[in-house]
């Protein structure tokens, strides 16, 4: 298989699991089935908003239960009922297996790695459907065999205007604002852009403004106040940006704990950074890039050291497309190995989207195993 187009790469699992097929992410959309020891994971499809894309992921599912060994009893999807690949994977009559999108993250790397004993998973990107439809996508889980537990997420923002706030930074800006009681500044601050005025009372009202514990959003928020890239042409060139200022920058910043807070609710830790968007709001754009990049990693750092404390588990994988950002991901990782923790990226896979399907497959995999 691995001498054909269909298939991109063959992941060596830690020992023999059904046969299931992941049909993967919306976004850069991938499938992986799983053969014996091994993950076969097809080519990219695209993301599936397209008649073509749509139609590349139709054909690579065929090819691939054409060319399985094993017929998949289960096919494994995200959660999200509105996805094509979710509807898709209902109609087959197979088993359907769903699997929450940052589970899936996490599976991902602990297939790679061949870990089935618990782990705690950092996973920061821009949405995952959560457990009661909530937008997800700053989160701390326990995933291990069986399932995940969510021990934590950032601090939600609304985010007004729903998904096109994730190509119009400065919509997080404004959501940072009135989160921080400032929503009179908003009209005036982004006066240039069509909509400000309104803003605040949406966020008020709760209209067309849903909370979301992204990461991918919270870095769109530090955008949106630093004025980079306050119109993006797609959902992450404005935190590229962001990330680019500030490994330029020579500047240093200071590391203050009154920057965030670990809050304890209905027994998760709820990591707020509207302190640290507080600070910067007044900052120019290098300044407050390099101060936002090295808060944030002192805070997730925190975070996930308390999250050990609590659960003794020293294996932290750690995925999402966030995790592209080499200057987040490189000291973190340095600051996790002191803190004697194991933090695991990614070996052959990349951290976004296009490794859900492996990890969809390996958890629901590991469960129909386990009930066998």
């Amino acid at each position: 298989m691995s001498g054909t187009p269909l298939i991109a790469q063959i992941i060596k699992l830690p020992r023999p699991l059904p046969s299931v097929l992941g049909v993967g992410a919306y976004l850069k959309n991938a499938l992986c089935l799983i053969q014996g020891d091994e993950a076969w994971l097809s080519r990219e499809n695209g993301s599936l908003d397209s008649v073509a894309a749509i139609e590349a992921f139709q054909q690579t599912a065929r090819e691939m239960i054409l060319a399985a060994r094993v017929p998949p009893l289960a096919v494994a999807h995200d959660w999200h009922p509105d996805f094509y690949c979710t509807r898709w994977a209902q109609r087959t009559g197979l088993r359907a297996v769903g699997i929450q999108h940052h589970h899936a993250h996490a599976a991902s790397i602990m297939a790679e790695y061949g870990i089935e004993e618990p782990v705690l998973a950092l996973t920061l990107d821009g949405f995952g459907l959560g457990e009661r439809k909530e937008s997800w996508g700053g989160e701390l889980l326990r995933v291990d065999a069986t399932g995940f537990t969510r021990l934590g997420h950032l601090r939600p923002l609304p985010q007004p205007g729903g998904d096109v706030a994730a190509r119009q930074p400065w919509r997080m800006g404004a959501a940072a604002l009135w989160a921080l009681g400032r929503g009179d500044e908003i009209a005036q601050r982004y006066a240039a852009f069509s909509g400000a005025g309104t803003l605040a009372m949406m966020m008020e009202r709760g209209l067309n403004a849903p909370l979301t514990s992204s990461a991918g959003r919270l870095f769109d928020a530090a955008c949106g106040l630093l004025n980079v890239k306050s119109m993006a042409a797609f959902e992450g060139e404005a935190p590229v940006e962001l990330e680019r200022i500030a490994t330029e920058s020579s500047r240093e910043s200071r590391i203050d704990p009154i920057l965030w807070r670990i809050e304890s609710e209905n027994g998760s830790f709820v990591l707020d950074m509207l302190p640290l968007l507080q600070k910067i709001s007044e900052k120019n754009a290098e300044s407050g890039a390099v101060l936002f990049h090295d808060v944030l990693t002192a805070a997730l750092r925190d975070w996930v050291k308390k999250a050990s404390e609590h659960t003794g588990i020293k294996k932290i994988v750690m995925g999402g497309g966030c995790f592209f950002n080499k200057r987040l991901r490189d000291v973190l990782v340095g600051a996790l190995l002191a803190d004697g923790l194991e933090p695991l990226l990614p070996k052959s896979l990349l951290p976004g989207d296009t490794a859900i399907a492996l990890g969809q497959a390996y958890a629901a995999a590991l469960v129909i195993d386990a009930e066998s």
